[in-house]
């Protein structure tokens, strides 16, 4: 059997809305993927060490409160700092336009926004995550 993604999805900061960031941790199950929700209120701390713990292949990280470049950047220094280049860090939620730019430019490889389907995000996990993991496209 071929090994699964593993997707650590995570609530950065004061947030307290998951509907969406379940709904996606679902939808990422359902597709054959190991997910692990973290729950609300996670530090950027918190999350890289879910993230090595569970030996992730992806963080996808879920912020509506608007604090996104600075939870986004700090969860992307700390996987600098503990060496982990491996790891592909998404995210989603009511994010500007105008900030995907610099998300793009310090490590955040795809910012989902409002109006995404499961069927996208699962399949540029599948696409993305996979190139990195040594899966085969399309085989997870």
């Amino acid at each position: 059997m071929e090994p699964r993604i593993r997707v650590v999805v995570a609530k950065p900061g004061l947030d307290g809305h998951d509907r969406g960031a379940k709904v996606v941790a679902r939808a990422l199950r359902d597709a054959g993927m190991e997910v692990v929700y973290t729950g609300l209120h996670q530090t950027p701390e918190q999350i890289v060490e879910t993230a090595i713990a569970e030996d992730a292949d992806a963080v996808g990280l879920s912020v509506l409160s608007g604090a996104h470049m600075t939870l986004f950047t700090r969860v992307v220094e700390l996987l600098a700092e503990r060496g982990v280049d491996d790891l592909v860090v998404f995210g989603g939620g009511i994010i500007p336009e105008a900030d995907i730019p610099e998300l793009s430019r310090i490590g955040v490889a795809k910012i989902f926004g409002p109006g995404a389907t499961m069927q996208s995000i699962v399949e540029w996990v599948r696409e993305n995550v996979g190139a990195t993991t040594g899966f085969p496209a399309g085989n997870k």
